[in-house]
């Protein structure tokens, strides 16, 4: 892939062009760049004023967890760290106006290195290794005579 022409060669293309002598074409071929950089360079310049490469623009939506939010999630958790997604999302909502999902506002905190409470129920509901059936329960098929499968022709 092409990388991108420094700020330098871009500074001496305009000044070159600048100076009067040379058209947009010969001024490419002197610094061995496409007649069509030069020419995006050049309505660069005339739209901003200055030779330097703009700064690039943000594309997609606006982060709704701006660094305000950031400071107060960090504070909540502070003073509260078992505070759970819900409970975030809750304050969110009611102090500052913002609705953010679960999901973006989990990944945001993993961004942020924030801790986060664990959900209870899963924890006592997960049991090592593979389930079983309950006493007295037997496998379909398995001692009705059929086959293990369940299935009947």
């Amino acid at each position: 892939m092409a990388r991108a022409f420094s700020d330098d060669l871009r500074c001496r293309i305009l000044t070159a062009y600048e100076e009067g002598s040379e058209s947009l074409k010969a001024v490419a071929q002197r610094f061995r760049v496409g007649l069509g950089y030069v020419k995006k360079i050049r309505k660069q310049q005339l739209k901003s004023g200055c030779k330097e490469r703009p700064v690039g623009q943000r594309h997609g939506p606006q982060p709704r967890i701006t660094p305000e939010l950031e400071g107060h999630l960090r504070g909540w958790l502070q003073e509260q760290s078992d505070l759970t997604l819900e409970e975030l999302q809750t304050r969110l909502l009611k102090q500052d106006g913002v609705r953010v999902c679960a999901s973006v506002l989990s990944e945001y905190l993993k961004g942020m290195g924030l801790p986060r409470k664990k959900n209870a129920t899963r924890l006592r509901t997960r049991h090592a290794g593979r389930a079983t059936a309950a006493p007295g329960v037997a496998r379909a098929g398995a001692d009705m005579g059929g086959s293990p499968t369940g299935l009947s022709r």
